[in-house]
């Protein structure tokens, strides 16, 4: 079995002198009392035959909803990561404004509550928020606390 591989864009922006990274915090219920070393990039499975970069934007615009319109070319790279359960996440970023109120993600169904043969709908993502870089290495998963390293070197 191929290791599943995901693709997505880190968002920062200046802000006084400071980064500040935007992280989104999966909907769901699994997720829905977990904080702390749960928000990630926006990112999403790569699928067949799609290019790696082109999955990351549009993994952006499908979890973001209104997202920031993203060239290509502009991106940073930042590599690969490889998370705890062994999903391999590329990821690139981009410096770029989004109003978090204006979040709007798409999303997925699933049985809830467990074996009730309820099918209930619930967004992909449910927050997005700008952190600063401590506060985002509060925040993210662990082995994504690397791509902020990588970006903040990168940045100077």
């Amino acid at each position: 079995m191929a290791t599943p591989r995901s693709a997505g864009i880190l968002l920062f922006r200046r802000k006084d002198e400071e980064t500040e990274f935007l992280l989104v915090h999966p909907g769901g219920p699994f997720w829905a009392r977990k904080d702390a070393g749960a928000w990630s990039i926006p990112k999403g499975q790569i699928e067949e035959g799609e290019e790696p970069r082109a999955c990351a934007v549009r993994e952006l615009e499908e979890e973001l909803g209104a997202a920031p319109e993203i060239e290509l070319e502009e991106l940073i790279e930042l590599g690969s990561i490889k998370q705890r359960a062994g999903k391999v996440v590329e990821a690139w970023a981009a410096e770029a404004e989004f109003d978090p109120a204006r979040l709007a993600s798409n999303t997925f169904s699933m049985e809830w509550p467990p074996r009730s043969g309820k099918q209930q709908e619930f967004p992909e993502v449910d927050r997005a928020e700008w952190f600063s870089p401590a506060a985002a290495r509060e925040k993210i998963l662990p082995a994504q606390a690397e791509l902020l390293d990588r970006l903040l070197e990168q940045l100077g």
